[in-house]
């Protein structure tokens, strides 16, 4: 375990902390987490999740417009439920690019593990961008994603990635548990 490992687990899990609580200060804070974790993926050669933390980087970019300018009054989104319809495309789209992308690395690059990595990938993409829309279904989603990770991690031996990811699952949980109070009316 590296120190740059080290550094990239404790910025993203403080991160990923401050989406649990809404502060818009995850967006920026993630934006250095996801750099340090594309070098790190980069020299272990999942270039799939190396490659994912280069589009999150312009996502979190995205996530923090959206939270602080978006919506229909520009002053930040508010929680919402996405419609079955719309889960659904994203959920198809998720799966589309896991098939071009892993058909990319498999047959283009020596990546470890290229389907099960270009999977994780493309369903992240789709959860992030759901989170930037500040849709409560981004966090049941992250909860699989994670938990697909964690195992990967551990295989690559990346342990405290793994770690991380545990707590990831855990905070995906408690995510969905208090966006969906919040968004409940009041009794």
């Amino acid at each position: 375990m590296s120190n740059l490992e080290w550094l990239a687990v404790a910025i993203s899990a403080l991160s990923v902390w401050l989406t649990v609580v809404r502060t818009p200060w995850c967006w920026p804070i993630g934006l250095l987490g996801v750099a340090l974790y594309a070098w790190l993926f980069f020299t272990v050669k999942l270039y799939s999740d190396a490659l994912l933390q280069v589009v999150f980087a312009v996502l979190q970019l995205y996530g923090w417009w959206q939270w602080t300018r978006g919506g229909a009054q520009h002053h930040g989104r508010e929680l919402t439920q996405l419609a079955g319809r719309s889960m659904a495309l994203g959920l198809a789209i998720g799966a589309a690019g896991a098939l071009l992308l892993g058909t990319l690395m498999a047959h283009w690059t020596d990546a470890e593990q290229p389907w099960l990595d270009a999977a994780l990938t493309a369903f992240s993409l789709v959860a992030q961008v759901w989170m930037a829309r500040k849709f409560v279904q981004c966090w049941p989603l992250w909860l699989a994603i994670d938990v697909v990770y964690v195992g990967l991690y551990v295989f690559k031996g990346l342990n405290l990635t793994a770690a991380l990811y545990v707590v990831f699952v855990v905070l995906a949980a408690l995510g969905w548990r208090q966006w969906r109070a919040a968004q409940a009316p009041a009794q």
